[in-house]
């Protein structure tokens, strides 16, 4: 299991709206990343086992997920095996909960970075405990009386020997947010700042959903202490040609609309709504595009790509109807046709990659060596041909006559050798490498 846990301030009370990130636009926002979110306390919990490999790995997950974290107003962030572990080593500081083992960590944390262990506090202080080891290491069934079973409970689960169980959050069928500006915006190109913040929750949203936003509205209210001819507050609707969630696209929009907008109170809050969402199906990164989710034969691609760096400079492997492996395959342009290849069938496997040129080997005892002696596993394949096969500006055939094994070496692995026939002192030669 992968546990994390973002708390939205250094300090483990909860906060005031106006300095981070409400706590439910957070959760809305983590569930692009997996629909297993949850809140605790004052932190936003997520399970993220089961789609790290989809972003890249845990370093990289780890990666996005602080950088964009941190614009919602997240100050910390911790990763560990369970909910629990993960929000008491956020608490403390501490954000690789993998380092060491999970018991050995904890035990070092101070007893309120466990909830559960608040309401007794004072209690377990006046006893010498100082720290989760204190707890812990108290007579259970003497804690189990003295204390509610909530508190055992929680240390189970923390330590990972209890299951743990949350209420999932939901996401919202409509997307509207609202957040409290830390101070009154006066000019509206200023307003941007604190509409980012709400435009990256919508982009959170937008990406669990798998969709794109073709129209936003940015609304704002007025102070209270405002004119009467000011009105209650204002608002400007975005409309973009195709579905995005390109959350730097949306900015530049807004800035340019905002840019010619002239407040006319000081303004404390907005208020983002999507006004018009499309489903959007994900571009793939490749130069050449998953055909299922863009339906786009692979030779419509290749004609692009020719149009566009030459014919001569995109090339696709042929296979030719020949049994010597130099020369199975040959490239040629993509724009001419395939020709037609006959079914061939060889009695050995095929090794993945080829050597430039053959290497040849030492013998010792009428054995090769390659890192060790070699020991034969599948052979012999006989291949012989290429009489027929003249070098350009030479008086000399490809002629090749050779017995073909499945080596194991005991460093390099799994070897494609061959021995030949035609010299007058047979040798022995490395050809290829099983993946």
């Amino acid at each position: 299991m992968l546990w994390s846990a973002l708390l939205p301030s250094p300090s483990a009370g909860t906060v005031p709206p106006t300095e981070a990130a409400p706590q439910r636009a957070l959760a809305t926002w983590a569930l692009q990343f997996t629909p297993r979110v949850a809140l605790a306390d004052e932190a936003v919990l997520m399970e993220v086992a089961a789609s790290a490999r989809l972003f890249g790995g845990r370093r990289a997950l780890r990666d996005r997920v602080l950088h964009e974290a941190r614009e919602l107003g997240v100050a910390r962030l911790a990763w560990a095996p369970n909910g629990l572990a993960a929000l008491a080593l956020a608490r403390a500081g501490i954000e690789n909960g993998f380092q060491r083992p999970l018991a050995a960590l904890l035990d070092t944390l101070p007893m309120e970075t466990l909830s559960a262990v608040q309401p007794h506090r004072l209690t377990l202080e006046h006893i010498g405990c100082r720290t989760l080891g204190d707890v812990r290491a108290l007579p259970r069934s003497g804690l189990g009386r003295r204390f509610d079973q909530l508190l055992l409970q929680a240390l189970d689960q923390a330590y990972g020997a209890a299951p743990e169980a949350h209420d999932w959050v939901t996401l919202p069928e409509q997307f509207e947010e609202r957040l409290e500006l830390m101070a009154h915006v006066e000019q509206a190109p200023a307003l941007l700042f604190g509409a980012r913040r709400l435009l990256r929750v919508l982009s959170g949203w937008l990406a669990a959903r798998r969709a794109g936003v073709t129209a936003f509205t940015l609304r704002w209210a007025h102070d209270a202490m405002r004119a009467r001819a000011a009105g209650e507050g204002g608002e400007i609707t975005i409309r973009t040609a195709e579905p995005t969630r390109d959350i730097e696209h949306l900015c530049r929009l807004l800035g340019e609309h905002l840019a010619r907008v002239k407040l006319l109170a000081p303004v404390g809050d907005l208020v983002l709504v999507a006004t018009e969402v499309r489903p959007l199906h994900d571009v793939s990164a490749s130069l050449l595009p998953d055909t299922v989710r863009q339906g786009e034969q692979l030779g419509l691609v290749l004609e692009r790509l020719c149009a566009r760096l030459g014919p001569q400079r995109v090339l696709r492997p042929v296979l030719c109807e020949d049994h010597r492996p130099e020369w199975m395959c040959r490239w040629q342009p993509a724009a001419l046709p395939l020709p037609r290849q006959g079914a061939r069938s060889t009695e050995l496997p095929q090794p993945g990659f080829l050597l430039p040129e053959p290497l040849r080997l030492a013998v010792r005892d009428h054995r090769p060596l390659h890192h060790g002696e070699l020991v034969m596993l599948l052979g012999p394949q006989r291949v012989e041909g290429g009489w027929w096969d003249r070098v350009e500006g030479a008086e000399r055939m490809r002629n090749v006559v050779r017995d073909y094994w499945v080596a194991l070496s005991p460093q390099a692995g799994v070897l494609w050798v061959f021995q030949t026939r035609l010299d007058d002192a047979p040798a022995w030669y490395l050809h290829g490498h099983f993946a």
